[in-house]
């Protein structure tokens, strides 16, 4: 990049030109694509800002959002974890040549404002969107890109709404599943590596290990629950946390395979042998349980699936004839549970004796 285009000022944006007529990005959008029901002044108003500011819309990105092309973006935030968002993304590159559908992945920053994200989402010119957690348990988020004409399907929302059509599965369910199964091995004192707080499903996945707990008659020991935040590097602090314990845990169960690849490296790394002294088990079955050693006993919840369902609700939504373009993205509401399934490898076992 030349000097002279590092200091060449960026042009305005669909969200600039919001902010200078005082309206939101969608009512902006709606104004400057002539939808129904904007009044004369706000009309007036985006004219006005779009006039200023010297605003150009995309137009190449608005014939691709015209009727020979369709277009759904798959969203994702800074939260979301590499391995995660790689299963999102083979489930939706699966569907969209079949669907004749062209898929945009947009990164939406963790700060950035519901407006902005909303203004960022209108100008990629897409008829729908595929939203995983955290993103999709943000209430403002979903009601700014309704009103914006977008379609939307949630993959594992923290809560199914009225409004939003979702795709899912029990994690609540899986968890308690899999601590039932380290129980059923003989283990008492089972840790739990929590993940972050911003994805509900790690607040259900807790609650299905503290039910499996208690439904065997096994007290809540809060030293066995330790934080992590779905990374590999967190992973390695809270192992280090518990097999730093005078009587250590037997199991760890966590709740996402990277923090479990890393608390077999902390074990390895202390000379206690997996599973022989230590019972180690993640939790989405994705590519890293099959890759390291031992070979990960975890859930498998089907994340590429997840996202294959939500494009085909998407598009059965938006062009259900299979030849018309893109309608006006009216509310929509179905709910789709896929299963999870306990798949076990190398890396749990009986507790050794005396333990």
């Amino acid at each position: 990049m030349s000097r002279n285009d590092a200091s060449r000022p960026k042009p305005p944006t669909l969200h600039d030109v919001a902010v200078r007529a005082g309206v939101s990005a969608m009512t902006a959008s709606r104004a400057l694509n002539g939808k129904p029901r904007v009044s004369a002044e706000t009309r007036e108003a985006v004219a006005r800002a779009v006039a200023e500011l010297g605003y150009v819309p995309n137009t190449s990105a608005r014939m691709l959002a015209g009727r020979s092309v369709r277009r759904i973006a798959l969203l994702h935030g800074g939260a979301t974890t590499s391995a995660y968002l790689g299963e999102l993304l083979l489930g939706a590159l699966n569907e969209a040549p079949a669907r004749n559908i062209h898929l945009t992945v947009e990164q939406c920053p963790d700060r950035a404002s519901t407006e902005e994200l909303v203004a960022q989402i209108v100008e990629a010119h897409v008829a729908g969107v595929i939203l995983p957690p955290p993103l999709c348990d943000r209430p403002e988020l979903l009601a700014g890109l309704a009103g914006a004409g977008i379609a939307i399907v949630a993959v594992a929302p923290d809560q199914e709404t009225a409004n939003v059509a979702s795709v899912s599965t029990d994690d609540r369910g899986a968890a308690y599943e899999m601590t039932h199964h380290l129980i059923e091995l003989g283990h008492r004192r089972i840790a739990l590596i929590e993940g972050t707080s911003r994805h509900r499903s790690s607040t259900r996945r807790r609650h299905g290990y503290i039910d499996a707990l208690r439904d065997n008659g096994i007290a809540v020991d809060e030293d066995l629950i330790v934080a992590g935040d779905f990374s590999y590097r967190s992973g390695l602090v809270a192992a280090e946390k518990l097999l730093a314990q005078a009587e250590r845990p037997t199991a760890i169960f966590a709740c996402n395979d990277d923090m479990a690849a890393a608390a077999v490296t902390i074990a390895h790394q202390q000379k206690i042998s997996v599973p022989g002294e230590l019972s180690i088990c993640g939790f989405d079955d994705t590519p890293l349980a099959d890759a390291i050693w031992p070979r990960l006993t975890t859930i498998r919840q089907p994340i590429k699936e997840m996202s294959e369902k939500a494009m085909e609700m998407l598009c059965a939504h938006l062009w259900p004839d299979g030849d018309e373009g893109p309608e006006a993205a009216a509310e929509f509401a179905c709910h789709f549970h896929l299963p999870f399934e306990l798949r076990r490898r190398q890396s749990d076992a009986v507790p050794a004796i005396g333990h």
